[in-house]
């Protein structure tokens, strides 16, 4: 089977978040599969991290301390900006096309068997699929540590088969209400799945609703909690010394750099992620980063975790792109509910006061764009609403009705290419395009305008 063959396969099976939940959340399907595959989640040991905002970019920070401290370190990560492929890394290298292509058949002829014999309902789930080819990857790349990003939710995820060396728990809020329940509370009880009996839980203070159920089920489990505040600097509207130019010529106009006391050293912790939401992220990743050097993963260094925070790389999360021939300053940001549009627009207030700034938002339909266009569109001159090309997205009609409410001045423009000429035709001196609203859209435009991911 070719590559192009196999990714065609697997968008066959359906969006990941399938029509039918009973289709997503079944756990007794993933090991089933994984029985007959040979258990490849059993091969290596994994890091879980489950959570509504900054799972991704926690995941990603902590990979790379890992990598910096020697270890050969897998990485999966959902869902992907531009290629199917940037979901499964090992050591920052994303899985080739050849070896997706040949796991993609390997596990596809186990799935179509245990059909067959009627060992399982119906065939694997998109997300299913994927992470069963992730885990047979980590396996045969002998990594010494996956680190595992929650797709949805945590109790009944496909990820939720491994027993973690530690489980995260990154920020809670409202996010696919339709799935998970339509509280803080309900969509907490989701993510904790991922604690285990006796096991190690690196967390810190959140919503009260959350902090309720992840604290009772630390408790209930006889779990322990590794508390991550020792590694927030103390941040606060009154103290912006710590965000600096950054010394790397490029894109990154400004870091985050502050001291911090790690494993009895003080370390300059630099973090190239942006936003004080991801103060948060940085200090979940070295707080479990410290959980495993405990447990005896000795690589791990108060250098190493300074090294590995300082090369993180997780683009679409506030990624700055500098003006350039044709091009004003752009600002480009996956904030996909009210919560990440609340960090998206206290980034912006810190680093763009008084800059105008054009927005080029689009979003999936089942989103709550309504406050999230409360939320950001007051800060935007100008709104350009447009559509990525996804079977989910909210037409350029539903955006610019419940943008209204904003009193911005909300243009539809059908297509992300012409959305993206639109609002460089419109960009004034020291305008900045800020594109936001949805992964999707994201991707597509780093696409068009040739950045790497």
């Amino acid at each position: 089977m070719s590559y192009q063959t196999a990714v065609a396969s697997m968008f066959a099976l359906g969006h990941e978040l399938a029509q039918t939940p009973s289709h997503k959340f079944d756990l007794a399907h993933m090991r089933v599969l994984l029985q007959a595959m040979g258990h490849p989640e059993r091969r290596f040991p994994s890091v879980l991290i489950a959570g509504t905002n900054g799972k991704g970019s926690t995941a990603a920070t902590l990979a790379s301390i890992l990598q910096a401290s020697g270890l050969n370190t897998g990485l999966y990560t959902s869902p992907h900006l531009v290629k199917i492929n940037e979901r499964i890394r090992v050591n920052g290298q994303e899985i080739s096309n050849e070896d997706f292509a040949e796991l993609h058949a390997e596990v596809d002829r186990v799935a179509e068997g245990l059909v067959k014999k009627n060992e399982l309902p119906w065939h694997p789930s998109f997300f299913e699929m994927m992470t069963a080819i992730a885990f047979e990857h980590f396996a045969r790349e002998k990594v010494d540590l996956a680190v595992l990003e929650v797709g949805m939710g945590g109790r009944l995820d496909a990820t939720n088969v491994v027993e973690p060396r530690v489980s995260v728990i990154t920020d809670i809020s409202l996010d696919h209400q339709k799935y998970l329940g339509d509280t803080v509370g309900e969509i907490a009880r989701e993510k904790v799945g991922i604690i285990r009996a006796g096991g190690a839980v690196v967390t810190l203070p959140q919503q009260p609703e959350a902090n309720d159920v992840i604290g009772n089920t630390i408790l209930e489990q006889g779990a322990r909690a590794v508390n991550a505040v020792p590694y927030v600097p103390p941040v606060s509207p009154g103290s912006p010394e710590y965000l600096v130019p950054s010394a790397e010529t490029g894109d990154r106009s400004h870091v985050y750099r502050y001291p911090l006391q790690v494993l009895g050293e003080q370390i300059l912790v630099e973090t190239p992620l942006v936003g004080r939401h991801q103060l948060r992220n940085a200090a979940l990743a070295i707080a479990a980063a410290v959980e495993l050097n405990q447990q005896g993963f000795a690589g791990i260094t108060a250098k190493s975790i300074e090294r590995g925070v300082r090369e993180t790389r997780w683009p679409g999360r506030f990624q700055v792109r500098a003006a350039r021939a044709g091009w004003p300053e752009m600002v480009i940001d996956v904030a996909h509910n009210p919560a990440g549009a609340w960090a998206l627009r206290a980034a912006l207030s810190e680093q763009y006061e008084g800059r105008p700034l054009i927005f080029v938002f689009g979003a999936m339909r089942d989103k709550a764009i309504s406050e999230m266009a409360e939320i950001l569109f007051p800060l935007a001159d100008r709104v350009i609403a447009t559509r990525p090309q996804n079977p989910r997205a909210a037409s350029t009609e539903e955006i610019q009705q419940v943008g209204t409410r904003t009193g911005a001045e909300i243009e539809p423009v059908e297509d992300v290419k012409h959305a993206m000429e639109r609002a460089r035709g419109l960009a004034g001196a020291g305008t900045v395009i800020v594109i936001t609203g949805s992964i999707y859209l994201v991707g597509e435009v780093m696409q068009m305008i040739g950045e790497e991911v």
